[in-house]
Formats: structure tokens, C-alpha cells, sequence
């Protein structure tokens, strides 16, 4: 038996929760799973339908790591595990355990300056596992860096799941959504600064003017939403901007297979940083190319110049640039039919071979 610690976990919503969700249930294909994650209000419905043991803990934020790390050592001594496998360093920093242990690691978690406190709590868990599972190279260059042994370190991209047919109704609803509106931009993430919808606005005034119908649909939500629609605003693009939020994910899809360009051109803002970008590979699903940035992991999702393009997204002329080559000629296309091929290496099916071969 293996145990699967986590603080993300569905049915709450993420990319996070998205991998924890799928490492656990391609694991349980293969091994006995056990989860111990903290507490959802609407978990029981959605815990009774899965195949492994989940244990949940609630309780305040403050205390729950501790009562926590408590069950889970109490059923470690009880039981005969393997090991233990862990979505962030915080949560194996109590546990107590002579068993293998393996860390995912993915970026900001991990970004803190050597020699603060932050980083010598990092160093003393990561550095005392058996092996950390880095989400890229990116990630795994910053954790060296920061004083993690770099020996430990294996790079495994995150997985996906094959695509579903997607529904005719949602179809019709994208195609009433976006008629007569061309080309079409999308981004599908939280609206941090990070991810750098501002600068893509920005270059949206300009392209206007050479592609009058062009649309940029953004879904998510976050603490940037107001700031970016003031911008809209601003620069008079209501028209060429659609906010979507609280959408299913099968019209999330739809509204993706139905674009020419997802674009995302992340930037390190303050420690954080995107460490890979799994939304570049479910764009690329749909035989979707993606624009991406330079800082970060995207180069690990995005092959410059054969499923996307990679920029400096802090640089508004590059951002402008990477946009319209991709569009003229429908450059996009070619761009497409190869990321979707791409795409397949990252299904969970053949990810889930290389966590067998470190577990074994």
C-alpha cells in the first residue's frame, strides 16, 4: 500500500487538485492507494464513488497539519506500508516514517531565497526523501538552486486524460458564442499576475487593426479579474474580449477546440512562477498551438517553433510579434497538427509508467 498525502484534492477545483486526482487514480490501477487530504464540504458524495480509501481531516487551518500528521502516523505504525507520496513538501514535514518517501515539487512552493527560514524547512524535508518528482526541467534547475541535491531530483511532466467527443449542443453553443468572430485567442487559467493577461490586451489594440474581428476569450477567475476588465475597458476592447467564468468543463473544451491560438506568456512576478503549464497540452488535445513565456517551465509543454511558440512575456513587441506570424498564413495550423500529436506522450497511461519505475 501506498499513501497518497495531499492538501489539494477534488472534488475541489485546480490544476493541482487535476493532478493529484489523476497520479492517485492511475496509481490505484497498479498498487492499493490509501488518501488522507483535508477536508471538502461536498466530498462525501464524490469520495463514495472512487475506488481507494480517502480520509479526510478538517478542522482549523492552524491545527488540521497536525492532527493530520498525527493519523498519519498512527496508521503508519498500524499498517504495512511501501511508502508515502506527497503533493508538497509541507506535507510530509511532520511525518515521521523510516518508509520511502517522495515529494512532488512544481515551483513557487519551493522559490525562497537560501538562507531565509522558508528555505532551510525546504532543504530539511526535500532533502530527506528518497526522490522529488519535478512537474520540468525549469522547476528542476530552481530547486538545485535553491540547495535541493539535484541527485534526488526526477523530472515527470504532469498527465493527462484522452479528450471526450465533444457534444454537438456545445458546439452550436460555442459557434453562436464566436459567430463571425475571427481569429480566436483563448486563455483558460486563474487571472494572476503571473500569467500575463494584461500584456496580451495590450497587443489585442494593435492587432484590431489588422484583424478587425479578432476575439480574446479568457475563463477563470481570480484576484487580477477587475484589474484586466478595467483594462478592457480602457482601451475600448469590449468587443473583442469575452470574460467567461463558472463554465462546465466540456464547454471550457469546446470554447478551446473552437480557437486558433492559446496564449498564455507567463512571467516570474515576485517568487512566483508557473512551473510547467498543463493547459498548453490540453489546448494541444485539440490540435491547439500555444504561445507561452520564456520564464517558467512552458518550454516543457511548448516546442518553440513546432507546437507553439515560446516569448519573453515581458516584452509587449515579442508578445505582438509571436501573435501575428502564427496567424498569417494560418501558421497556427501547421503549429496544431503537430501539438496534437505531441500531445500524446503526456497521457497519464504512459506518464504513470515512469512513477512505476521509481516506486519499484
Amino acid at each position: 500500500m501506498y499513501l497518497i498525502v495531499t492538501r489539494t484534492f477534488p472534488p475541489e477545483i485546480g490544476g493541482m487538485q487535476n493532478l493529484m486526482w489523476g497520479l492517485t487514480t492511475e496509481l490505484s490501477k497498479h498498487y492499493m492507494i490509501k488518501v488522507f487530504a483535508d477536508y471538502q464540504d461536498d466530498h462525501k458524495e464524490f469520495d463514495d464513488q472512487v475506488s481507494f480509501s480517502i480520509e479526510r481531516i478538517g478542522g482549523i487551518k492552524l491545527l488540521r497539519k497536525f492532527r493530520k500528521a498525527q493519523l498519519i502516523n498512527e496508521f503508519i505504525k498500524n499498517n504495512k506500508i511501501k511508502g508515502v507520496i506527497a503533493d508538497h513538501w509541507k506535507s510530509l514535514e511532520l511525518i515521521k516514517t523510516n518508509k520511502k518517501k517522495f515529494c512532488l515539487i512544481h515551483s513557487k512552493e519551493i522559490n525562497h531565497s537560501k538562507g531565509t527560514s522558508l528555505n532551510k524547512r525546504v532543504l530539511k524535508v526535500l532533502n530527506n526523501v528518497d526522490q522529488i518528482i519535478s512537474n520540468s526541467q525549469f522547476t528542476k534547475e530552481l530547486a538545485t538552486t535553491c540547495g535541493i541535491n539535484p541527485d534526488k531530483i526526477t523530472v515527470i511532466n504532469p498527465g493527462i486524460n484522452p479528450t471526450k467527443k465533444i457534444s454537438k449542443q456545445n458546439l452550436k453553443k460555442a459557434e453562436e458564442l464566436l459567430e463571425k468572430k475571427t481569429p480566436r485567442l483563448i486563455t483558460v487559467s486563474r487571472y494572476d499576475k503571473r500569467k500575463n493577461h494584461e500584456k496580451v490586451i495590450m497587443c489585442l489594440r494593435n492587432l484590431k487593426e489588422k484583424y478587425p474581428n479578432i476575439i480574446y476569450i479568457t475563463i477563470g477567475y481570480g484576484d487580477e479579474e477587475e484589474n484586466i476588465k478595467k483594462l478592457v475597458n480602457e482601451l475600448n476592447l469590449q468587443k473583442n474580449v469575452i470574460f467567461l467564468k463558472n463554465i462546465s468543463n466540456e464547454f471550457k473544451e469546446t470554447l478551446v477546440s473552437k480557437s486558433n491560438i492559446f496564449i498564455m506568456p507567463t512571467i516570474s512576478y515576485e517568487k512566483s512562477v508557473e512551473g510547467f503549464g498543463i493547459a498548453y497540452i490540453e489546448a494541444a488535445q485539440h490540435g491547439i498551438p500555444s504561445i507561452g513565456g520564456k520564464d517558467g517551465g512552458a518550454s516543457d509543454a511548448i516546442e518553440h517553433e513546432k507546437s507553439g511558440l515560446i516569448c519573453d512575456g515581458n516584452d509587449l513587441n515579442q508578445i505582438y510579434s509571436s501573435i501575428d506570424s502564427m496567424l498569417e498564413n494560418k501558421k497556427y495550423l501547421d503549429y496544431g497538427k503537430y501539438a496534437k500529436e505531441n500531445s500524446n506522450k503526456f497521457l497519464w497511461s504512459k506518464i504513470i509508467e515512469k512513477y512505476k519505475k521509481i516506486l519499484n
